[in-house]
């Protein structure tokens, strides 16, 4: 059985699972979808358009499934799908797509904090954690595993890799390479994710791998374009580096650069990046 509080507003046409909870004065509207545990906290809002996940939790003032704030919208059919075990904190809002049949989205196991917004299209990864008042942009993308930290602007279709780590106060204009660190204003690479990667299980001897494939990659002695063939070449059918070139093919704002290093680069550095 699900717990509704009487002051909560729940259409008879949602979908609400076994389990759910509904504080006061929340509002689920027509055709939205609640699944098995989940928790709403007071004064959430979901709209008719949202999908939300087995055993998620939702806090206070939440808004789900607003209209997108872009000119372009009119209005046609779009979504949020808000994957498993996913924690909401106070004041989040996350906007429905544009165009036709769009989503916007964040992955299982993701833990979003105080005042964050996702705009229009922004599909978020599986286990991120996003800190308190980071602000995405529409058609951002995000990898799995990806910490962020507050108050953090994303600039629209910026693209984040797997495991990387995003400073506090950073202004992300460009994409962020798969295990890296970034931070700055605007944002620059300052080595790679090593607390993040030791938390996830990666060993030296493979932080050192990737080390070498970004060496490679951001040397200066190459133009770009050959130093994505140099690593193709030398690292082909190495899974680590077959992610970092996928991810460097597919960019459409330009790659997040390296902090200025002395022309030693990241050989003097060995010690820092591992």
């Amino acid at each position: 059985m699900s717990e509704i509080h009487p002051t909560a507003l729940v259409s008879s046409e949602a979908d609400i699972g076994p389990g759910v909870k509904i504080g006061p004065y929340s509002i689920v509207e027509s055709g939205a979808s609640v699944g098995e545990g989940a928790i709403l906290e007071a004064f959430v809002r979901v709209g008719g358009s949202v999908t939300v996940g087995r055993n998620c939790h939702i806090f206070e003032n939440t808004v789900l499934g607003g209209i997108p704030q872009d000119h372009n919208f009119k209005g046609e059919s779009s979504s949020v799908r808000i994957g498993d075990d996913v924690i909401l904190r106070e004041n989040v809002t996350i906007n429905r797509a544009t165009g036709e049949g769009g989503e916007t989205s964040v992955g299982r196991g993701t833990m979003i904090m105080e005042g964050c917004h996702l705009g229009h299209n922004v599909r978020l990864g599986e286990y991120c954690t996003v800190t308190n008042m980071v602000g995405f942009s529409g058609h951002v993308v995000v990898g799995d595993y990806v910490v962020i930290g507050g108050l953090t602007g994303f600039h629209q279709f910026v693209r984040v890799g797997s495991y990387a780590m995003v400073g506090g106060m950073a202004k992300v204009v460009k994409d962020i390479p798969p295990y890296s660190l970034v931070d700055g204003h605007p944002a620059r690479v300052h080595g790679l994710n090593v607390i993040g990667l030791r938390r996830r299980g990666f060993t030296q001897e493979q932080r050192t791998h990737i080390k070498g494939i970004y060496r490679l990659l951001y040397d200066r002695s190459f133009r770009f374009k050959d130093a994505i063939a140099a690593v193709e070449e030398r690292y082909e059918g190495d899974e680590f580096a077959a992610l970092i070139i996928g991810f460097v093919k597919g960019r459409r704002r330009g790659l997040t650069p390296w902090a200025y290093r002395p022309q030693a680069r990241l050989a003097d550095q060995e010690e820092e990046l591992l």
